[in-house]
């Protein structure tokens, strides 16, 4: 790349001289220089030559002198690197052009050796800073795009210095959530494209804030579904702690929008969320042309089938006992132990709870009558059947009931 260097001095002779002490270079394209006379004459060549990367000034010049010059220069919204050129001594000009914003100053009369020198260094600066600039704008336009998926933090982390977060297939353990809203896919049927247009975006993006407030990321948004992962692609010790209240916060968020969506009378069903945790294959999966950061195995399978569950039981949120056992002073009332499509062994699920509910005395009514169920006591019905006279909007209670009217017994849960 030919570096172009616009030299603004009134002495007849030192065109001549610049280009013969730089005549290798020139030659061989690794420098050219423009020459003007005062800084009138520069400004127009700087208009007509827009990829000059360097000016070296006079200070005394007719019409506009060197510092009118430089002052000129730096109002630019691309600020040109200058080097100043003063009689030897002129300190009060030196002064005023480096206050102006010149990169360095040579004296007269011109050594060509220090003019060399100056010319270099003053180059290598100026890569330097186009450079930094050019790491700005990719991590800007990196920064943008990796915010539809991860945190601010952990965007920030990856558009400032991808190799501190390792994005390439890797297998570790995680958790990861799923969300969707029931009977969706019906109701979108039903809706102008103008109401359904701002009802998923705004939810969307009340409940990707929700996950990036606990550093979630987003790996996948189909429809109105979310896939949500913890502990990848940063290491998160925490992160089936984070799963279990970014769960409850979603379900707060997602109750809270779907009551004001149906004050406007658009039927809205309950988000259902589940959540698991163990290992996973983690990474980019998009190819060459596409980011996709996801994951894949039985870890995942299970998330989505928890979240599914919940259709059956009543529940709008579902975490395994695996998640439960991990996350420190966990709250929530035991589901049944689960025969999830796929897998010859039961799982134990969880419905979490904040700290008002878990306090609840109808959580102590429900964990009574489950401790009958789980221990086969027959009183467990009698047990259930007055916890839901009391609460009839318990629906898992009331799942459980039913189970047991229709000759059910046990915590065993074969779901359709």
């Amino acid at each position: 790349m030919t570096a172009r260097i616009l030299v603004v001095d009134d002495e007849p002779d030192l065109e001549t001289l610049i280009q013969q002490k730089f005549r290798h270079q020139i030659r061989d394209g690794t420098v050219s220089f423009l020459f003007a006379h005062d800084g009138v004459e520069a400004l127009t060549m700087l208009e007509a030559n827009p990829d000059v990367d360097l000016v070296v000034t006079d200070i005394n010049m007719p019409r506009m002198d060197g510092l009118s010059l430089l002052q000129k220069l730096q109002e630019n919204e691309e600020k040109l690197s200058t080097v100043v050129v003063s009689a030897y001594g002129d300190m009060s000009n030196i002064r005023t052009a480096m206050n102006r914003g010149a990169f360095d100053f040579l004296c007269k009369p011109i050594d060509f050796v220090d003019f060399e020198t100056t010319i270099n260094k003053t180059l290598r600066h100026i890569e330097i800073l186009r450079d930094a600039q050019r790491r700005l704008v990719e991590a800007e336009r990196a920064h943008a795009s990796l915010s539809r998926y991860f945190s601010p933090n952990l965007a920030e982390r990856l558009a400032g210095d991808a190799d501190t977060v390792d994005l390439g297939s890797q297998r570790r353990e995680i958790a990861t959530l799923f969300t969707d809203i029931a009977s969706f896919t019906t109701l979108v049927e039903t809706l102008e494209p103008d109401v359904l247009g701002p009802l998923l975006n705004d939810y969307l993006t009340g409940m990707t804030d929700l996950v990036f407030a606990h550093d979630g990321t987003v790996a996948k948004i189909v429809g109105d579904a979310l896939h949500v992962l913890f502990g990848a692609p940063g290491e998160q010790p925490d992160h089936a702690d984070r799963a279990v209240k970014c769960a409850l916060a979603l379900d707060e968020y997602a109750q809270s929008f779907r009551e004001r969506w149906n004050k406007k009378g658009i039927a809205l069903g309950v988000t259902r969320i589940g959540v698991h945790a163990g290992p996973a294959i983690v990474g980019n999966f998009g190819g060459g042309r596409f980011f996709d950061y996801t994951a894949y195995g039985d870890t995942i399978n299970i998330a989505a089938r928890l979240e599914a569950a919940n259709k059956q039981l009543g529940t709008r949120i579902c975490v395994s006992a695996i998640l439960a056992a991990k996350v420190k002073d966990f709250r929530g009332r035991p589901v049944g132990d689960l025969m999830l499509r796929g897998r010859t062994e039961s799982l134990r699920a969880f419905e979490p709870l904040s700290v008002g509910q878990f306090g609840d005395p109808a959580t102590n009514s429900y964990l009574q009558a489950f401790a009958k169920l789980e221990t086969g006591d027959p009183a467990a019905m009698a047990a259930f059947a007055a916890h839901v006279g009391k609460h009839a909007d318990d629906q898992l209670a009331s799942f459980h009931l039913k189970r047991l009217l229709n000759g059910a017994t046990g915590t065993q849960i074969a779901l359709d």
